[in-house]
Parts: C-alpha cells; sequence; structure tokens
C-alpha cells in the first residue's frame, strides 16, 4: 500500500470532487493523505475528514462521526445488523426510522439501540417512494463496519 501526501492543488480538486458527489459542509484543508490500495481503492484522510474512493465514488468513512451526521440517515432494527455487517443492502421491512433522502444520494445506515453508524451506502429509492414500499432493497450497502476498508484503515499510521 502506498501512501502519499498530495499538494495543494490536488488537495483542492479532490475537495471539490467530495463536495459535488456529498453535497456538505467539508472543512478546507491545505493537504490529504492518500492511501493507495492493492484493489484501486484509496482512503483519503485530512484533519476532520476520512473518505473512502471506490471507483470513482467518494464515501465518507464510518469513523468520522461527526461528517456522517451531515448526511440523510436510515436506522435499521436489531435484526438487520448482522446482516448489514456482511455487506447485505438495506432492506425496507428491517428500516425502523428515516430522514428525508432521494435516488441516488449517499445515506447512512444507523443501529437502533446504541445509535451507532453501521454502512454508508447509496440510496436506490427516494425516502418518499420507500414510505409505500413493504419490501424490496433501499439503500445499496457500499461501506460497513468490519469491511475490507475499515480492518485496512485500522492499520494505518497517520
Amino acid at each position: 500500500m502506498k501512501s502519499n501526501l498530495i499538494s495543494k492543488s490536488d488537495t483542492a480538486k479532490v475537495l471539490g470532487d467530495i463536495n459535488e458527489q456529498w453535497h456538505v459542509e467539508i472543512p478546507k484543508l491545505k493537504n490529504l493523505r492518500i492511501y493507495e490500495l492493492d484493489d484501486g481503492a484509496r482512503i483519503i484522510t485530512g484533519d476532520g475528514i476520512t473518505a473512502l474512493k471506490v471507483e470513482e465514488e467518494y464515501l465518507p468513512f464510518l469513523t468520522e462521526t461527526k461528517m456522517l451526521e451531515k448526511f440523510p440517515n436510515v436506522t435499521v432494527d436489531m435484526g438487520a445488523v448482522k446482516f448489514m455487517c456482511d455487506g447485505a443492502n438495506v432492506m425496507r421491512p428491517g428500516i425502523r426510522s428515516h430522514s428525508s433522502f432521494e435516488k441516488d444520494q449517499i445515506v447512512c445506515v444507523v443501529e437502533e439501540s446504541q445509535r451507532k453508524f453501521l454502512a454508508v451506502g447509496r440510496a436506490l429509492v427516494s425516502s418518499t417512494d420507500m414510505e409505500a414500499m413493504t419490501k424490496g432493497p433501499v439503500i445499496k450497502n457500499m461501506h460497513y463496519v468490519s469491511d475490507k476498508y475499515w480492518e485496512i484503515k485500522k492499520s494505518l499510521k497517520e
């Protein structure tokens, strides 16, 4: 795994790309460190931000609670937790409550008892359309607690 501190101009471009996808306020930073993983994914770290880039998709990292709180979310029941941590998509029957979100928006998944963030994914339907559903997938699970990125991040020396 290679690690590089990137230039101010590259940092500005990466932050611009992240802002375009996330539509949330992110801190202004001078430098970011990028860890290039074997599968082509990247973990991007800076002061107050950690992101995961898989292909062209930027995702907030599950260790960054303050950042995750800025995104729409769904709360899942305890029966869904085991499946979420194995990479399953969020299915309609497991959702207990939710904030408002649009199709294709990044949505965080929270478990109901401890209110901890379990996963980050992309909405397959809007929250309005979801309310009319009784079954089916709602969020594509893209990063979850205990996935390979989570494990790699634990081993990084920053």
